[in-house]
């Protein structure tokens, strides 16, 4: 049995003990919900606020190895859109940054490593034809998102794959 979020990694669903399914996507989908229901009181009463919840575009688009994944992915994708359209008359605005892979860091590196994981997000790095993100690239449109110059946009689902899902 998987013990977090980090433990998870991609597998065929027909290898996914039935008894693991449940705490595989609670450990990935949860965390957002529990974030947002403690400080979406505090950002009604202020009349303002910023989420930026992080999700996958296994959420968006099917992958083999990634049906629990994306299933956990998608429900924080529409999580946050829909507290996007919940918040706006509070001021309050909603993304989920959806990155694909992102190069540097400690879980892609464990994915990566070997096994199923190694071999699809091989097949997905070779499509980033503009580049593998790095944390970097997403914090950077996180912080973009927070700033006033980001204050129309919300409720969006933001691919950042170095144009993957572009292929």
């Amino acid at each position: 049995m998987c013990s977090t979020a980090a433990d998870v990694t991609p597998e065929l669903f027909a290898k996914i003990p039935t008894e693991d399914i449940a705490t595989i996507y609670n450990h990935i989908a949860l965390p957002s919900m529990h974030m947002a229901s403690t400080v979406l009181p505090a950002m009604r009463r202020q009349r303002r606020g910023v989420v930026v919840d992080l999700a996958s575009d296994a959420g968006k688009t099917a992958t083999p190895g990634e049906a629990v994944i994306g299933a956990a992915k998608a429900g924080i994708t529409m999580f946050t859109r829909t507290i996007a359209i919940e918040g706006k008359r509070s001021g309050i605005r909603a993304n989920v940054l959806t990155p694909a892979l992102v190069n540097e860091t400690g879980s892609t590196e464990r994915i990566t490593g070997d096994g199923f994981g190694a071999k699809l997000f091989a097949k997905a790095a070779q499509q980033a034809h503009l580049g593998v993100p790095v944390a970097d690239d997403i914090a950077a449109l996180a912080v973009f998102l927070c700033r006033p110059e980001a204050a129309r946009i919300t409720g969006q689902a933001i691919s950042v794959n170095g144009g993957i899902s572009a292929a």
